[in-house]
């Protein structure tokens, strides 16, 4: 096996759970802040994800005081603390960027049962 592959398996988190575009999710990220850390909750819909393995990312996108907020999460970094899923979402593509250009109950993805 090669050695990048190796330090990639090392590195790598064994339990995640199955994140789907669409989905409501929960990633905790410890803060640093000086000499103090704290670990800090961003809840919003998982709009992509992008490459593979080690270098993975979910982009989690929300709405806080009317102003959309999007975060780009390497999922296997040391700072995440947990990724939860809050609720599945339905929907057709692999990209979500048109909720974008939504407002309201317009940017509101649909539940799976």
């Amino acid at each position: 096996m090669n050695l990048v592959e190796t330090l990639n398996e090392q590195y790598m988190k064994k339990e995640l759970p199955e994140l789907n575009v669409g989905d409501t999710v929960r990633v905790t990220v410890r803060v640093k802040e000086g000499n103090r850390e704290r670990t800090q909750a961003f809840e919003g819909t998982l709009i992509a994800k992008k490459h593979g393995g080690i270098t993975e990312t979910i982009t989690v996108r929300r709405i806080s005081y009317n102003v959309g907020c999007e975060k780009v999460f390497p999922i296997h970094s040391p700072t995440i603390v947990s990724i939860e899923t809050v609720r599945k979402g339905k929907v057709r593509r692999a990209k979500l960027y048109y909720l974008r250009d939504r407002v309201g109950k317009a940017a509101k993805v649909k539940e799976r049962l």
